[in-house]
């Protein structure tokens, strides 16, 4: 199971502390990771391994949307911000559409996000 993880600036702490309170579920063997730039390191540092794609403002949401609408991907969770307002929205809603299209669960915040793991979980 390929699982991409994406988040906003002020999310990216939130997110890395989602992964660490996860470990156990997501350094299964069955499970990659796929992550925008800067998470991704972030995520690295913290002792995962991921597969990392460009930064979101450069593209790296774009490029995970593409991978889901290959069926490379079966999981996003994406810890959005909000609150702030993000240059690249336009890039944003595409990911969400392209999950929608291809019936790729998709969570936006922690509590989905620990419910779609929990159900994995049980399937691994």
């Amino acid at each position: 199971m390929v699982i991409a993880i994406i988040a906003h600036d002020n999310k990216k702490a939130d997110m890395v502390q989602f992964l660490i309170k996860n470990r156990i579920v997501l350094q299964k063997e069955k499970v990659k990771l796929i992550s925008t730039g800067i998470l991704g390191r972030n995520a690295e540092n913290s002792g995962f391994k991921v597969i990392k794609m460009l930064p979101c403002s450069m593209g790296g949401d774009a490029q995970i949307a593409s991978r889901v609408a290959e069926g490379k991907i079966q999981l996003v969770l994406f810890f959005k911000d909000p609150l702030a307002s993000h240059a690249h929205e336009v890039d944003i809603n595409m990911l969400i559409r392209v999950c929608d299209v291809h019936n790729v669960p998709l969570a936006s915040n922690e509590a989905s996000a620990q419910l779609l793991l929990n159900a994995i979980e049980q399937q691994l």
